[in-house]
């Protein structure tokens, strides 16, 4: 097991490595910074003197390998906008995407599981075609839309839940739902095939045979093995949510990291983007180690293949 952690970390840093490069180098596909920081009416002494002042003529490895060195101790520069240091501007923000990304997850794994499980227990059943009805509905709705959907009927008809906001757990139902909503069909789909070969499988016949209890069956021997891709593809989505989050946080103007990352496009922020999407992907990297580790712990042939 620990040959198998200690691969798998290798393999995270190697990645995280190349995400690290792949953010920083944003700022010069984009164009050449000193330019887009200046703006269009500057002459070519104020450019310059920019470039000077942000360090840009220097050799971009060079740019590189301090800024990662600074990014490593959480230094993340200062924004170009907002006029203060990055990382104190995003750990303000992120802590709403953290909620609503937990609060999300929890809601598609606590719906989409039992569904699976009860869909692959009485399969093409009325409740099989309604629980697929679900996900397609899911995928087929954009999220926007369903965020408008649910303001309409519950904040402006029925005045149930606050349409923006982040003044308490109210304000987060709606937007977890939308969230959790767009990831539901995936991991409802997966367990119930998951549900369905493990249930037809041998070992599920000699359990039978032997006497155990239906309960038994489905829970010790059943979901256990079929929870593993599940797992792999919460933690995906998990990932997903945290950077995904921009819409959701636009419609009910939650002002989280996402809606920060949405701000910070618009007025050509670059550090603050950088970071951003450092970090994000940072979430996106340990979320899939930690699955794997657990999937290995789950069922142990993983750990040599």
């Amino acid at each position: 097991m620990l040959h198998f952690i200690l691969k798998r970390l290798f393999l995270a840093i190697l990645v995280a490595g190349t995400v690290s490069f792949i953010s920083f180098s944003l700022m010069f596909l984009s164009g050449d910074p000193a330019a887009a920081l200046a703006g269009e009416t500057a002459s070519g002494e104020d450019v310059e003197a920019i470039r000077v002042l942000y360090g840009f003529d220097r050799p971009m490895l060079v740019q590189y390998a301090e800024w990662l060195g600074a990014a490593v101790t959480g230094d993340f520069g200062e924004s170009y906008y907002f006029k203060l240091p990055v990382a104190s501007l995003i750990a303000e923000r992120l802590s709403v995407t953290m909620i609503l990304g937990v609060c999300g997850i929890s809601f598609s794994l606590l719906t989409a599981v039992p569904l699976g499980v009860i869909a692959a227990m009485r399969p093409n059943s009325l409740i099989d075609r309604a629980a697929l009805f679900l996900s397609v509905a899911g995928q087929a709705m954009p999220s926007f839309w369903f965020g408008l959907i649910l303001i309409v009927v519950f904040s402006i008809k029925l005045g149930w839940l606050p349409a923006s906001g982040t003044s308490g757990w109210p304000n987060f139902v709606m937007p977890t739902i939308v969230l959790g909503y767009y990831a539901m069909p995936a991991i409802m789909r997966l367990t119930r095939a998951g549900m369905l070969d493990v249930l037809s499988s041998d070992y599920i016949r000699t359990a039978r045979a032997k006497g155990a209890s239906e309960t038994r069956v489905l829970f010790k021997h059943a979901l256990r093995n079929a929870i593993i891709p599940v797992v792999s593809l919460a933690a995906v989505q998990m990932g997903f949510m945290l950077g995904g989050s921009i819409v959701v946080e636009s419609v009910f103007a939650l002002h989280g990291a996402g809606y920060l990352a949405w701000e910070s496009i618009g007025r050509n922020d670059l550090p603050t983007v950088q970071a951003l999407i450092l970090i994000f992907s940072m979430f996106y990297i340990v979320f899939t180690f930690l699955s794997d580790v657990l999937n290995a712990w789950l069922d142990p042939r993983m750990r040599s293949s």
